[in-house]
C-alpha cells in the first residue's frame, strides 16, 4: 500500500442503503475509497464502517461532516492511526512445483505465522494476519513462488 492513508470509523443503523448512500457521496465528492470492512457491532442494530482514504486532512475531515448529516448514521471519527489497532486478512493461492520449493514455501509461511488452510499436491491456501506492512511483506515474498490467487481484507481497528 505505501499510501498516506486517513482512516474513517462511522457507526450507523443497520438499515437497508446506508452503505450505498455513505458510498455515493465519497463519489459525488470524489475520494477513492481505498479500503473498507463493515460489520455488526457490540451494540444491537448499529453497524460499523472502517474505512480509509487518501486525502489531505482538511478534506478528510469536510467528508466526515457530511457523512454525519446523512440519515441512519450515528457517528462519524477521522481517527489518527496512533489511536488505533488495526489489523488485515490475507488469502493466497501459491503454487508449488517440486519438494524443494514446498519447503522455502513452508519456511516463509511459518516465518510469517501464516496459516495453511488447504493444501494440494500442487498448491497451498494460506493465510495471513496482521498490520498492513506485514501483509505486503508476505505478498512480496511470496511473488517468487507463482501467486495464483491474493486477496486481502481492508483494514478493520479498534481504539487503543
Amino acid at each position: 500500500m505505501a499510501k498516506n492513508l486517513s482512516t474513517i470509523i462511522i457507526w450507523s443503523e443497520n438499515t437497508p442503503g446506508v452503505f450505498f448512500r455513505i458510498l455515493w457521496l465519497f463519489r459525488r465528492k470524489m475520494f477513492n475509497i481505498e479500503t473498507a470492512t463493515v460489520g455488526y457491532t457490540e451494540i444491537p442494530n448499529v453497524t460499523r464502517f472502517t474505512i480509509t482514504v487518501s486525502g489531505n486532512g482538511d478534506q478528510v475531515a469536510n467528508m466526515c461532516k457530511q457523512v454525519a448529516k446523512l440519515v441512519n448514521v450515528l457517528r462519524v471519527e477521522k481517527v489518527a492511526d496512533e489511536k488505533l489497532i488495526s489489523r488485515e486478512l490475507a488469502l493466497a493461492k501459491i503454487q508449488i512445483k517440486g519438494k524443494g520449493e514446498k519447503g522455502e514455501i513452508l519456511k516463509i509461511i511459518e516465518h510469517f505465522r501464516a496459516k495453511v488452510l488447504h493444501m494440494t499436491k500442487d498448491t497451498f491456501l494460506v493465510e495471513v494476519t496482521g498490520g498492513e506492512e506485514k501483509i505486503d511483506a508476505f505478498y512480496e515474498n511470496m511473488k517468487e513462488y507463482r501467486i495464483i490467487e491474493f486477496v486481502r481484507t481492508g483494514r478493520t481497528a479498534l481504539f487503543k
